[in-house]
């Protein structure tokens, strides 16, 4: 008698190591693994451009994986629910195992696969299990700091477990998609040339950035405000589409010692970012302080074309120009960079941080719902948990502070010529270049215009 397959669904988890559901599903018998492009149920949060790059050569990288060990990963597109209820009647499978994903779209596609099949969720894509992490009182946190403290004290993460030695393969495999026919790369213009150029996705290439990153985590708080020096350990995209998993990341860090605890509470940001939208799902839409519903955002032709110059890179202020071009370029931005780059736009701009957040969701390749949305209100000061709105980040003042002159020169190449004294506001040194542009605003002008319009808040 042939044994009854098992679907084992594959999400933001494109991985073969430390896969609970993979374990799972490969101690039952045969898997039918497979992914599933479902735009229609993520609707106005499907995955921007730059996270569709990233997921055709993540997805590649795990039908070669899964083909080494003698399975194959199969391709549809559709509803989730749809799509796997006709591939349990194509394939006679019984059940479905998956990670559990907390995003306010798949906890719908969830519950609606749970509907039509028998669907088993593990938990495997975080530290802790989101909403699993409470105070004393029995709620869940909503503020950072406490939620560190306590998920501290339940760490370190239980141990990563082993790939299977065999993933069984049913008798019969079920027709797939061909990922090319997706369309999830650039075609004209290819905007891509960048991204292959800095980033190789896949589950070898995030252990890989891992092992570059262990070897300088002990020196992390003395590099990572730095942009020049680029002490980032760029493993947010690897951790965003799971081909890493937080467990297997924290051992390797901690281990190194210095100041490797900083890192460790940064890994910890993104289990509050999903904390937080777990108790909040439309915190992406909606201001977590319900005051900022009155802040008079510019809008109209002016603020559209200072949005687009942002966009761009043609703000006028160089640290800022760097930031958003690199972005553009390589579908990511130095942390403290995204910080500057942000406020610029809400505070200096006056534009509605949501402008902001939906420009990053399409031109990150680490996009993600919780830390996307938990950081644009941050910075804006309409989060549940938030730096004020009167505090105004300088850029030119952080430039100069964080010593981003060769940052500058590398994604600025009009202003490469500059002298370190002069790079950082080439219009004070009195040298901008005419290929250049001249600021927007002035920083104190937007400064009080901002605060005027925080005033009207109140």
């Amino acid at each position: 008698m042939t044994a009854v397959p098992t679907l084992l669904w594959f999400r933001r988890d494109l991985r073969l190591h430390d896969q609970p559901a993979l374990v799972a599903a490969a101690a039952e018998g045969p898997v039918v693994p497979v992914y599933i492009l479902d735009d229609e149920t993520a609707k106005q949060w499907a995955m921007g451009g730059a996270s569709r790059w990233w997921l055709h050569h993540s997805l590649a990288s795990l039908d070669r994986d899964l083909r080494a060990q003698g399975s194959r990963l199969i391709l549809r597109r559709g509803k989730s629910d749809a799509v796997l209820a006709a591939l349990a009647d194509e394939t006679g499978a019984g059940r479905v195992h998956c990670l559990r994903h907390y995003e306010p779209w798949w906890r719908n596609a969830q519950a609606a696969v749970a509907r039509r099949l028998d669907l088993v969720c593990h938990d495997g894509n975080y530290l802790a299990p989101p909403g699993s992490i409470i105070s004393g009182s029995g709620q869940p946190y909503k503020i950072y700091t406490p939620f560190w403290r306590a998920l501290r004290g339940v760490m370190p993460p239980s141990a990563p477990v082993d790939c299977p030695r065999d993933i069984p393969a049913p008798s019969r495999w079920p027709i797939s998609d061909t990922l090319g026919d997706w369309d999830l790369r650039p075609g004209q213009p290819d905007w891509a040339g960048g991204l292959d150029e800095e980033w190789t996705p896949g589950e070898a290439g995030g252990h890989a950035r891992l092992d570059v990153f262990v070897d300088h985590a002990g020196r992390y708080d003395a590099t990572r405000n730095l942009p020049s020096i680029e002490g980032s350990s760029r493993l947010s995209p690897h951790l965003h589409f799971g081909e890493v998993s937080p467990r297997q990341v924290w051992p390797r860090v901690a281990d190194a010692g210095g100041s490797a605890d900083i890192f460790l509470a940064e890994l910890a940001w993104r289990d509050y970012a999903q904390n937080v939208v777990l108790q909040l799902p439309d915190y992406a839409s909606i201001n977590g302080r319900a005051r900022f519903d009155a802040l008079p955002w510019r809008e109209g032709p002016a603020a559209r074309a200072d949005l687009r110059a942002w966009q761009q890179g043609r703000t006028g202020y160089p640290i800022v120009d760097a930031g958003m071009r690199q972005l553009w370029t390589s579908g990511w931005m130095h942390n403290r960079v995204r910080m500057i780059t942000a406020s610029f736009l809400i505070k200096h701009l006056l534009i509605d941080w949501r402008e902001g957040e939906r420009w990053f969701w399409d031109c990150l390749v680490d996009a993600d719902y919780g830390n996307n949305s938990v950081n644009w209100q941050w910075v804006a000061g309409s989060g549940v948990d938030a730096n004020m709105f009167g505090r105004i980040m300088a850029p030119l003042t952080q430039s100069e502070k964080f010593d981003a002159g060769g940052y500058i020169r590398r994604w600025v190449p009009e202003l490469a010529s500059l002298p370190d004294a002069a790079i950082h506001d080439p219009d004070a040194a009195g040298c901008r270049p005419d290929a250049y542009s001249a600021k927007l605003i002035g920083h104190r002008e937007a400064r009080e215009r901002a605060l005027a319009a925080a005033a009207k808040m109140r």
